[in-house]
């Protein structure tokens, strides 16, 4: 969840501002009833696109695109301040693939190499027992992004855990500067096969042939070396949040776009959406709140108090 500064993004090494010109968004805000606020985040956590969040709700696509900036950063804001200090036990990292603008392979030449274009990840860290996402960072996949987002998951912890990453081994260096001997990490590395002759197999995903459990540091307990809740939610965001949603033309166009809305998704996903097997939401399991939040209550992070709240044209005395 970094940085701090909900303004700031890190992207592939690099700081990049990710405000717009607001002067391109027509629409005023405060046009908006919080009821139309809320019918419009209820769609784009669902998975719907933009485009079509304005055929259900009527909202213009500037507007959806400003109240995801506006809710964004408020959200961002708030999770950042409210997911520390956890008493997590066993935490998964992974990654979850998208791209921004375009395709590697589809890039013009001018702007391969820039930040913010291309390939994205967005890495995140689970706990296992309470399905709380208490960590995430948007960028590239090597070693600064991860040193970035495993010394984020470090300061929001108020103890001793079991970590369990992939068999990426830009984590090994990450972990052992920021949680050597704090934590009782091992690595799960899967490996796969692909399928060749049948078309099909281009969508599908490599099979997997079996994984390797590997103790790094620590002693971690063996029989819960998994990635399985993180690998699951990867499904989550991918059904969740449209921009995600591989082979469509829904993914973002803009990095800081991408950054607001996945932040949106894991504020659903930690205090508003129940989870099947607890029976509540991941926040209220980790002991966050005590409560379960509605979207009108996400919706009442934004900085504006009040709706509809044009000016008055001056009455004839």
């Amino acid at each position: 969840m970094q940085p701090r500064d909900a303004k700031i993004f890190y992207l592939c090494g690099k700081m990049i501002l990710t405000m717009l010109h607001r002067s391109s968004i027509m629409t005023d805000m405060k046009q908006l009833r919080k009821e139309q606020r809320v019918a419009v985040i209820r769609c784009l956590v669902e998975g719907n696109s933009i485009r079509s969040t304005v055929r259900i709700t009527g909202v213009a696509k500037n507007t959806i695109q400003k109240l995801t900036i506006d809710l964004g950063e408020a959200v961002l804001a708030y999770q950042d301040h409210a997911l520390r200090n956890l008493t997590c036990k066993r935490i998964q990292c992974d990654e979850i693939w998208n791209f921004c603008y375009a395709k590697d392979k589809n890039l013009p030449d001018n702007m391969r190499g820039e930040p913010g274009v291309g390939s994205m990840w967005t890495w995140t860290a689970m706990d296992a027992e309470t399905k709380l996402i208490l960590s995430w960072r948007l960028g590239a996949r090597d070693a600064a992004n991860a040193h970035a987002f495993i010394g984020d998951v470090a300061e929001r912890l108020a103890n001793r855990v079991q970590l369990t990453s992939d068999g990426a081994r830009i984590y090994l260096e990450a972990i052992e500067t920021h949680l050597g001997g704090k934590v009782d990490y091992a690595m799960l590395i899967k490996q796969y096969g692909n399928e060749t002759g049948s078309p099909e197999s281009r969508y599908s995903p490599g099979k997997c042939l079996g994984a390797k459990k590997r103790q790094i540091d620590g002693n971690p307990d063996m029989d819960h070396v998994s990635t399985s809740y993180a690998e699951r939610q990867n499904l989550n965001i991918r059904m969740g949040n449209r921009r995600y949603t591989r082979l469509t033309n829904a993914f973002s166009k803009k990095a800081h776009m991408l950054a607001y809305s996945i932040a949106i998704t894991f504020m659903y996903h930690n205090f508003v959406r129940i989870h099947q097997t607890l029976r509540m939401t991941p926040a209220m399991k980790a002991g966050i709140t005590h409560h379960k939040w509605s979207i009108e209550e996400m919706v009442d992070l934004l900085p504006e108090l009040s709706y509809n709240t044009r000016p008055k044209k001056a009455g004839r005395d």
